[in-house]
């Protein structure tokens, strides 16, 4: 598991959320998830009676990488959810917690570009 730190400001690693490191995979390539039709997540990452999920619907699919990101606590389970060409696509317009951003645009200059754009 790859757990960012901000080396600039010492020795504190960047948050999903209060006490929850963000995750972050090595290689984007990692990234495997699906791309198309309905998915169910975990309850463990969206606590709901009903975790279906269509991702063909590009709001439903932002909101999906949104909570991936922000809920995951090991690289298995970015590995699962998220598509990383489709990480790369979505990334300027995902809200997600600033030490989410961080940590990934760290280890992966190419998103900190995409928020650029």
């Amino acid at each position: 598991m790859t757990v960012a730190r901000d080396d600039r400001r010492g020795r504190t690693p960047y948050q999903a959320r209060p006490g929850r490191r963000a995750v972050v995979v090595s290689d984007l390539s990692e990234l495997r998830g699906p791309t198309s039709g309905v998915v169910e997540l975990p309850h463990r990452l969206f606590w709901q009676p009903d975790r279906h999920i269509d991702i063909a619907r590009p709001a439903l699919l932002a909101w999906m990488y949104e909570t991936v990101l922000r809920e995951a606590t090991d690289v298995e389970e970015l590995r699962t959810w998220l598509d990383g060409p489709t990480l790369v696509r979505l990334w300027g317009g995902l809200f997600v917690p600033r030490g989410v951003r961080l940590a990934w645009q760290e280890r992966h200059p190419e998103l900190r570009a995409r928020t650029a754009a």
